[in-house]
């Protein structure tokens, strides 16, 4: 038997998303935390990326200037962090039940990590028709360190799960192998094009691949160029810049079905946790506001 999310054990609710004042019921979207880092090959620390994420959001103002809105306004329901087992393969596992029980209940699942090995998990529940990563690393790999779902592995995994229906922004980091997959079987817009090209133009030749389809919208916060915000598990410098990750937001939002922000560590003095927070909160203006619209028109 699986509960609905305000009676689901193992969940923390004791501290939530600033803004989200909303029951889970009258809810459009539901936050939830994976804190989880137990695949780490680097420097451990994501586990702590939904505490200093929800940390830092309260350093805000409510209201949103860019949107005319309040982020309070917006029917969102924090459901807390969900008491994660340190076995991967069970930790996906929870995920996808945990998603899918807000997909079947009509809500926007959003996803804060956590290693990007969890949205596996959620992308299993969701089944879009693309799914957008932004990332400094290709996670191509079939497995690594005995599990197909190590934090190396979520973009081969949703290469699998969609018939390589993958689009990759900023990358900059794979082996061999992974650099020849996705140049021959995917979407890459490498970090250097993004660079050579501007942001926009990479956005434009998206928009003409996937056109008005279903995604998944997953930013790995180490597509930022780690001199910027370098709280990160895995840091890479050379990268996209918070801007141009708002840019990406902007546009795919309005047709994403879930979204997450993975791969934040809080070892720093706030920086990368506050890029992370203005991000997830654009995303849920943007979505919002597109709905609100949709149904404004439906009106007439």
């Amino acid at each position: 038997m699986y509960y609905r999310m305000s009676h689901l054990p193992g969940v923390h609710r004791s501290y939530s998303f600033a803004g989200c004042e909303w029951s889970y019921q009258d809810a459009s979207y539901v936050i939830f935390g994976a804190p989880f880092d137990a695949t780490t090959s680097f420097r451990p620390g994501t586990r702590n990326g939904p505490r200093v994420i929800r940390d830092m959001s309260w350093n805000f103002e409510f209201y949103l200037p860019e949107h005319d809105v309040e982020i309070s306004d917006i029917p969102i329901y924090d459901g807390g962090d969900i008491d994660l087992p340190v076995i991967v393969d069970r930790a996906v596992a929870e995920i996808t039940e945990y998603t899918a029980q807000t997909i079947r209940d009509g809500k926007i699942p959003i996803m804060i990590g956590g290693e990007h090995s969890l949205t596996a998990g959620t992308l299993s529940a969701v089944k879009p028709v693309w799914y957008v990563v932004c990332d400094a690393h290709l996670d191509l790999r079939e497995d690594f360190r005995g599990t197909r779902f190590n934090h190396g592995c979520p973009s081969k995994r949703a290469a699998d799960m969609l018939d390589n229906r993958v689009i990759i922004i900023g990358g900059r980091s794979g082996d061999r192998d992974q650099v020849e997959y996705a140049r021959k079987h995917l979407y890459l817009y490498d970090a250097q094009t993004v660079l050579n090209q501007g942001i926009s133009s990479i956005i434009e030749e998206i928009r003409s691949i996937i056109k008005n389809d279903a995604i998944y919208l997953s930013i790995d916060a180490d597509v930022i160029d780690c001199c910027l915000t370098p709280a990160l598990g895995t840091p890479e410098p050379f990268g996209l810049t918070p801007a141009d990750i708002k840019s990406v937001i902007a546009a795919f939002a309005p047709q994403s079905v879930a979204f997450d922000y993975v791969e934040v560590t809080g070892d720093d003095q706030g920086q990368t946790a506050a890029v992370a927070v203005m991000l997830i909160r654009e995303f849920l203006a943007r979505h919002w506001l597109y709905q609100q619209k949709k149904k404004s028109e439906h009106t007439y």
